[in-house]
C-alpha cells in the first residue's frame, strides 16, 4: 500500500513539475526573461573584471576637456587629424585606430590631402593606421537595405585600412556580444597588428576589462600639444582616437559614441564610450579570451537534474531537507555558471536552470502540500479514535481551542508501564514488537476514553491520561481508578496470548494522582499538543514507578483515595515524601479483601504510634493471609529500622519517594 502511494504521489510531483518547467520554457522567450540574463550577465562582469589589462593600448578621447582647449567644434578639421597622425608617427606607436568614420569629402580639399598623406607617412614608417567604417540600414516601403559607408578613397590610397566599428548592443543599449570578424574594426586593427588573420568563428561574449577609465586615457588635446605628454610615451603603444563626451552641445545634436556600461549593475558610471569599447574589443582579439557561450543542452541537462533529484525528494524526504536541497541546487547553479564565468571564459546563463530548479521545487512543494493536507485529515479521522469524541467535538465546535494556553483545573492523572517489556522485545523482530504495542493499545485506550478519559500520549510502552478535562467531570477520580482496575483486568488475556507463543509475560504498573495542573495546547507555535502540566504530573508519574517497591499493579495517591466512594475498597501501604515536599502522602492500593485492607491500616496506625510489637503483629497476620505481600515486608523492614535507632534520635513515618 505504502509503494502504491508513493507512486502515485510520485507520478503526481512529476506532473506538477514537468508543467512548472513548461511554463518556464515558455517564459525563456520571453523579452522581460532576456533583460533578467542580461542582468546576470552584467553583475558577474562587474564582480569578476580584472580592473586592468596587460595590452600597452591609450586611448585619445575627444572629451570636454578636448572641446574646450582646442576651441574647436565636431567635426575638427582634418588637417587637425593629421597633426595627431605625426605625432603618434614620430613618437614610435605600433598601430592607429581612428574610431572615426571619414566617409565625406571636406568643405578644403587640402584638409583630406593633409590627412592622406599622414597616414601615408604612419603607413611608410610600418605603423598600421585602421579606420573606421559603418553600415548604414536604409529602411523603404519594399524592403531593408544595407549600405556600407567606407572612409575616403584618397585615404585607403594612402595605405589605410578599415573595419566595421558598428556593434550590435541588446536591448538595454550594453553590448555584450563581440562582433563577427574579420572585418570589424577590432579585428582589422589585431591583424595588422599580430600579420594574422582573425579566423571566422561563432560570435562569443565581450570580457570586460574593467569601467571607464581602464585604459590608459588620455584627452586628444594632449597628443597634440607638446610638452603635455613625455617624449616616447606612445612608443610601441596601440593608440585608439574616438570620441567620449557626454555634454558637448556638437555630440549632443549627432549620434554620440556612447553604450550602457554593465558595470552600472554594481552603481559604476552607466555610460561607456565606443571608442573603449573597441579597445575591449581589441584586447579580446589579441588575447583570445573573449567569453564563450556554453552549449544550450548543458541547460538542459541541469534542468533535467534538478528534475531527477527533486521529484524523488519531494515524495521521500521531510518538506524543510527538500528546501534546503533545492537552495542547494540553486546556489550550486549560481557557482556553476560564476566558476565557468570567471575560469574558464564560459557563459552559462544561470536564469533557466536556476528558474527551473525554484519551479520544481515550488511545483512539488505544492504537490506535498496537498498531500500534507490530505494525510491530515485522514490523520485527523485516525486521531479520532484515540481522543475521546468530546474533545473532538469540542475543538471543531470552538476553534479558537487550538490555540496556546491553558487553564488550572482539577484532574485525576494516569501513568502506566509495562514491566519487563524491554526483555520481552529482545525476544521479538521490531514488527513483531510494534504487533504487541498496538495490541496492549488498542485494548488499553478504548476503556480510558469508556470512563471519559482523555489519552495525552504514548511514550513507548507507556501511557499518559487524564480524566476531567478538557470536559468537566466531577467524578474524574473514581472514573480514573475504575478505568485502572478495568486495565489490569484487561491485560490478563493479553499476557495469555505471549504465554501461548511462547513468550515471557508483561504485567502493567499503574500510577494515579489527583490535583491541580494547567491543562491546553503546550508547545510552539508550529506545533503544540492538548497536555497537563504541574507537579501533579510528576507525582503521578513518580507512583507508577513505586509500584516495584510495594509489589502492586496500581498505586494511587490520598488525594485520588479522598473523592473515592464507599464502593471502591482500598489499602493503605505507607506515607511518602515527595522530593520537594515536606508533606507526606499515603499511598493507596484497590484491595477487595477487606480483611487484608483492615490489617494494613492496623498496622500503619501502630507504626505512627511506634507501638513496634502491635504493628509487627498486625504485619505478620497480614503476610499469614496474603504470603509475600511484598508491601508487608517492606514496612517490617522499616520496624526493625526503627527499633535499631538509639533512644531520641530523629525518626519519620514517612519514606522519601524517590528512596523506593
Amino acid at each position: 500500500m505504502r509503494a502504491t502511494v508513493s507512486k502515485s504521489l510520485l507520478a503526481q510531483a512529476l506532473g506538477a513539475a514537468l508543467l512548472a518547467l513548461l511554463l518556464v520554457w515558455a517564459a525563456s522567450f520571453s523579452r522581460p526573461w532576456h533583460a533578467l540574463e542580461f542582468k546576470t550577465f552584467d553583475l558577474w562582469t562587474a564582480q569578476a573584471a580584472p580592473l586592468r589589462s596587460p595590452l600597452p593600448v591609450v586611448v585619445l578621447a575627444i572629451d570636454e576637456p578636448t572641446f574646450q582647449a582646442l576651441n574647436q567644434s565636431w567635426p575638427f578639421p582634418r588637417g587637425l587629424h593629421a597633426q595627431l597622425l605625426d605625432r603618434l608617427h614620430e613618437d614610435g606607436a605600433a598601430a592607429i585606430g581612428l574610431d572615426v568614420v571619414f566617409a565625406d569629402p571636406a568643405a578644403d580639399p587640402a584638409q583630406d590631402a593633409a590627412l592622406a598623406q599622414a597616414v601615408a607617412r604612419a603607413v611608410a614608417a610600418g605603423i598600421p593606421v585602421v579606420l573606421a567604417s559603418a553600415r548604414e540600414k536604409v529602411d523603404s516601403a519594399s524592403a531593408t537595405l544595407w549600405t556600407d559607408v567606407l572612409p575616403l578613397q584618397a585615404l585607403l590610397d594612402a595605405g589605410a585600412r578599415h573595419g566595421d566599428a558598428g556593434v550590435q548592443p541588446d536591448d538595454d543599449f550594453v553590448v555584450r556580444q563581440l562582433p563577427p570578424g574579420p572585418g570589424s574594426f577590432s579585428a582589422v586593427l589585431a591583424e595588422s597588428l599580430t600579420g594574422r588573420p582573425v579566423p571566422e568563428g561563432a560570435p562569443g561574449f565581450v570580457a570586460y576589462r574593467g569601467p571607464r577609465g581602464t585604459y590608459d586615457t588620455r584627452s586628444y588635446y594632449q597628443a597634440l600639444e607638446p610638452g603635455l605628454l613625455p617624449q616616447g610615451y606612445f612608443r610601441g603603444k596601440t593608440v585608439l582616437v574616438g570620441r567620449s563626451a557626454l555634454t558637448a552641445s556638437d555630440l549632443q545634436h549627432s549620434q554620440a559614441d556612447l553604450f550602457n556600461s554593465p558595470f552600472a549593475a554594481l552603481g559604476g558610471e552607466r555610460l561607456f564610450p565606443g571608442v573603449e569599447l573597441q579597445a575591449t574589443l581589441l584586447d579580446n582579439r589579441m588575447q583570445g579570451d573573449s567569453l564563450r557561450p556554453v552549449d544550450e543542452r548543458w541547460s538542459i541537462a541541469l534542468v533535467l537534474l534538478a528534475l531527477a533529484v527533486l521529484v524523488p525528494a519531494s515524495v521521500l524526504w521531510h518538506p524543510g531537507t527538500v528546501a534546503a536541497l533545492a537552495g542547494a541546487l540553486a546556489g550550486g547553479t549560481l557557482l556553476l555558471s560564476w566558476g565557468l564565468f570567471t575560469c574558464a571564459g564560459l557563459w552559462l546563463p544561470p536564469l533557466l536552470p536556476l528558474t527551473a530548479v525554484l519551479a520544481s521545487y515550488g511545483a512539488t512543494a505544492l504537490v506535498a502540500y496537498a498531500t500534507a493536507r490530505r494525510r491530515a485529515r485522514e490523520t485527523r479521522a485516525m486521531f479520532a479514535q484515540y481522543v475521546p469524541p468530546e474533545v473532538v467535538s469540542r475543538l471543531i465546535a470552538q476553534p479558537e481551542l487550538l490555540r496556546l494556553g491553558g487553564e488550572a483545573r482539577e484532574v485525576t492523572l494516569m501513568f502506566t508501564d509495562l514491566a519487563s517489556f524491554t526483555t520481552l522485545s529482545e525476544q521479538l523482530s521490531a514488527e513483531q514488537t510494534v504487533e504487541v504495542l498496538t495490541g496492549y493499545f488498542n485494548a488499553m485506550t478504548p476503556l480510558i476514553h469508556a470512563t471519559g478519559g482523555t489519552v495525552d500520549k504514548f511514550i513507548g510502552d507507556a501511557v499518559m491520561a487524564f480524566w476531567g478535562a478538557p470536559l468537566p467531570d466531577a467524578q474524574h477520580a473514581e472514573h480514573a481508578v475504575r478505568a485502572a482496575i478495568a486495565m489490569q483486568q484487561a491485560m490478563e488475556p493479553l499476557v495469555a496470548r505471549l504465554h501461548a507463543r511462547g513468550l515471557p509475560g508483561i504485567h502493567m504498573r499503574i500510577g494515579l494522582h489527583t490535583g491541580r495542573v494547567v491543562v491546553g495546547n503546550v508547545g510552539s507555535e508550529q506545533r503544540f499538543s492538548y497536555t497537563a502540566i504541574g507537579d501533579a504530573v510528576n507525582l503521578a508519574a513518580r507512583l507508577e514507578g513505586a509500584n516495584k517497591a510495594f509489589g502492586t499493579g496500581i498505586l494511587l495517591s490520598g488525594a485520588t483515595a479522598a473523592q473515592l466512594p464507599e464502593g471502591i475498597a482500598l489499602r493503605a501501604l505507607d506515607d511518602v515524601i515527595v522530593k520537594g515536599k515536606t508533606e507526606p502522602v499515603r499511598v493507596y492500593t484497590p484491595c477487595a479483601d477487606a480483611e487484608a485492607c483492615r490489617l494494613s491500616q492496623a498496622a500503619l496506625d501502630a507504626f505512627h504510634a511506634r507501638t513496634w510489637d502491635e504493628a509487627d503483629a498486625h504485619l505478620q497476620a497480614l503476610l499469614a493471609r496474603l504470603p509475600g505481600d511484598a508491601a508487608a515486608e517492606r514496612l517490617r523492614g522499616r520496624i526493625q529500622d526503627a527499633r535499631a535507632l538509639p533512644p531520641g534520635a530523629p525518626w519519620s513515618p514517612a519514606v522519601a519517594l524517590d528512596k523506593l
